[in-house]
């Protein structure tokens, strides 16, 4: 079997990807960011300032019900307190899991742009 040229592929997979709908292409981008990893970074705002920054988050998953299955009002994930905010994970900077309300949660989710 040949092999197909590598040009083509980002244009093979940007056809699939057209005829897919916005959710789907979502979740074939979440799922290809978890491949690949993601250096994410959550910023938690009061007042227009920073209050609280997460480093190293690979993804935000939203709260579901466990017996429902019900979306939930609120996101969660697994990252480092950046303490004092270099976007780096010093000494004594632990990795924690956090919930963010949807409701009443001021926060920014993006790629560590230090990484």
């Amino acid at each position: 079997m040949k092999k197909m040229p590598a040009g083509l592929v980002p244009v093979v997979i940007a056809l699939c990807l057209g005829g897919c709908t916005q959710e789907t292409q979502n979740k074939f981008g979440h799922k290809l960011q978890n491949w690949t990893g993601i250096d994410g970074v959550v910023d938690v705002y009061s007042g227009g300032k920073v209050m609280i920054r997460y480093i190293k988050v690979d993804k935000l998953t939203t709260g579901k019900g466990t017996d429902d299955g019900a979306v939930r009002p609120y996101c969660y994930g697994y990252g480092y307190i950046d303490s004092n905010q270099n976007y780096r994970v010093d000494k004594g900077e632990k990795k924690v899991y956090f919930r963010l309300s949807e409701y009443s949660t001021q926060y920014t989710y993006y790629e560590n742009p230090e990484g």
